[in-house]
């Protein structure tokens, strides 16, 4: 068993209220690799320029990642600044720099479009759409996007959302997409497209699953600190995909479990600025984590 991703490597600086770092690892393919490969084998797709040394990404090599996928180039690797105020719950991106990603082609070494998963984290759905027709033997595909395609690029996005079995996106952008202030509606809007399911990711509050059969509804874990959101839904999307992966089937049952394991897994990410938190995460302590969930969710013992 194993999942393709196909994403990117970055450098970010973020600031919160409780710190500021500058250039740590990051990228969505970086985020969702360092948690998957906890539960699977990973094939990863990504680019990085010659300035960034690739010995930080050695714990994902330690984990079995495969980086034969992994593209250098010559040039600056992507970059990202942003800024988070919890207190209005707003992101603010402050500079993003695409350098060597701007040019990036996926490129999928001999035997990964064998994987039987496929992550195809936010980046051009017109590249998303290109790598799907590579892996027509897959499981399950999934893709996350951002308003950045919605507004730009949406007939490719709609294009590409139509040929995966799972969407994913925030509610802020599910609401764009649709034009419509109802979650329940945008999701129901995206199941007409033919994706069998859709995960809308509310930061603090959770997720919501949809499906043509309903919808299951899973709060986020409460947290006394939290330093840093980025790259947490990334990593709910390798708990999630890494757990059905693991789990040999695709059941309503596992989903539910998938969904829980994706969110104990993003209640990591947020606990240390950057990858830092996932660098030394083990599958006991996202196992304990998923138990406090079932814990603080099961009404029969109250």
């Amino acid at each position: 068993m194993s999942i393709l991703v196909v994403g990117s490597v970055a450098l970010d600086s973020v600031e919160t209220p409780f710190g500021n770092v500058k250039e740590v690892l990051g990228g969505s393919a970086t985020y969702f690799s360092a948690v998957a490969s906890l539960y699977t084998k990973v094939n990863l797709v990504a680019v990085i320029g010659k300035d960034l040394a690739q010995e930080q990404l050695q714990f994902l090599v330690d984990r079995g990642v495969n980086t034969r996928g992994l593209q250098v180039m010559d040039g600056d690797t992507f970059r990202w600044e942003g800024r988070y105020d919890y207190k209005t719950n707003i992101t603010e991106t402050l500079d993003t720099r695409l350098n060597v990603f701007a040019d990036f082609h996926p490129v999928l070494p001999a035997g990964y479009e064998k994987s039987d998963f496929v992550f195809l984290a936010n980046i051009d759905p017109e590249l998303q759409y290109e790598v799907l027709k590579q892996v027509p033997d897959a499981k399950l595909t999934m893709l996350d996007t951002m308003d950045l395609w919605i507004n730009t690029k949406r007939e490719a996005l709609l294009k590409t959302m139509s040929n995966v079995d799972v969407v994913t996106m925030n509610e802020g952008e599910a609401r764009v997409l649709v034009d419509t202030e109802s979650i329940l509606t945008a999701a129901k809007w995206i199941l007409t497209l033919g994706p069998k399911m859709v995960i809308i990711k509310r930061g603090e509050y959770g997720c919501a699953m949809f499906d043509k059969q309903g919808y299951f509804t899973a709060p986020a874990c409460l947290l006394e600190y939290v330093k840093d959101p980025t790259g947490a839904g990334d990593t709910f999307a390798g708990g999630f995909l890494g757990y059905l992966d693991k789990a040999g089937e695709i059941t309503r049952k596992t989903i539910k479990r998938a969904i829980i394991h994706g969110s104990a897994t993003a209640s990591f990410t947020v606990e240390e600025f950057g990858v830092e938190r996932l660098r030394s995460l083990t599958q006991k302590e996202i196992q304990t984590r998923y138990q406090d969930f079932y814990d603080f969710c099961n009404i029969e013992e109250w």
